[in-house]
């Protein structure tokens, strides 16, 4: 019987991260689409909400799981981490254009890279140093200083994908005391708990459509993450990696037809560094057998 990781399916681990992409980017839709109407600390909480019930099956079979001692101080910073991100990410996608907030987060791996390099232990190859600093290249194309206005939701995308990066490192520790289920799961109720005073704080009614939109939301977000871990099954991640770069065409694509926003070739074009970078890192620690991270949604 064929093993659920052989990796000798690239045609099939390329097309589970196609519906990834595609999933992701429905996430970045339907956000910006509901704009400003609610608060964005409102809004994440409602997205949580609806995948705490997404991920309830999880949440019941951790009944009988015996977790390690001082792992709940790690959840909790995670937890913590995660919040500030989602809020920070939920402001951002209101007034970022869709291609750029993509763009941007493709950062996220390339943090990690310095993070576990510098305060990991990990070291910084002449490989790492390299992808970073194509990266870094990328992510001026991208945001242009100098040139434009750096706005408040471009620092706020870029305050989300540091958080996220740093909530990756310890989830790479968690990973190694509990199961994986657990971890997502855990962090979904803490970060639910950690959004619900904000979230009460700055409430505003909201409507059956704006309910139903956020349910979709976090709907896509678990689809995205479950075609993400068949990708990873099916296929080596030097196949699978360049694939997301499809996420920015379908996000810039997304802008220009449904939000009549301009198609930046700038940002195509930092975007495309930033995945090559990540990608070719990717490449290279797949040959060292470790495992990159990927782009938060």
């Amino acid at each position: 019987m064929r093993a659920l990781t052989d990796l000798g399916r690239p045609v099939e681990g390329v097309l589970w991260m196609l519906a990834t992409t595609l999933a992701f980017v429905g996430v970045n839709g339907i956000v910006r689409h509901l704009g400003t109407e609610l608060p964005a600390a409102q809004s994440a909480f409602i997205r949580f909400g609806f995948g705490l019930v997404f991920l309830a099956p999880a949440l019941w079979t951790m009944r009988g799981v015996r977790l390690p001692e001082g792992i709940w101080r790690l959840f909790l910073w995670r937890g913590a981490l995660h919040v500030a991100a989602v809020i920070f990410w939920f402001w951002a996608m209101a007034r970022v254009p869709v291609a750029e907030m993509a763009a941007i987060g493709f950062l996220n791996p390339v943090i990690v890279l310095v993070i576990a390099g510098l305060l990991l232990g990990e070291g910084l190859g002449k490989g790492r140093v390299v992808s970073v600093l194509v990266a870094l290249a990328g992510a001026l194309v991208v945001l242009r200083p100098g040139l434009r206005e750096i706005s408040d939701g471009h620092l706020s995308q870029l305050a989300a994908t540091v958080c996220f990066a740093v909530s990756y490192i310890f989830a790479k520790r968690l990973s190694g005391m509990a199961p994986p289920s657990v971890v997502v799961a855990v962090l979904s109720v803490t970060v639910s708990l950690g959004l619900a005073p904000v979230a009460i704080w700055v409430w505003q009614p909201v409507s059956g459509v704006q309910l139903a939109w956020l349910a979709v939301v976090a709907g896509l977000a678990t689809l995205g993450h479950y075609t993400m871990t068949r990708a990873f099954r099916a296929a080596p991640l030097a196949v699978t990696q360049p694939v997301t770069f499809l996420q920015i065409l379908w996000a810039t694509a997304l802008g220009a037809l449904v939000f009549g926003e301009a198609v930046d070739g700038f940002v195509i074009l930092g975007g495309a560094l930033i995945v090559g970078a990540v990608s070719l890192n990717t490449w290279a620690e797949a040959r060292r057998g470790r495992i990159p991270p990927q782009p938060e949604p």
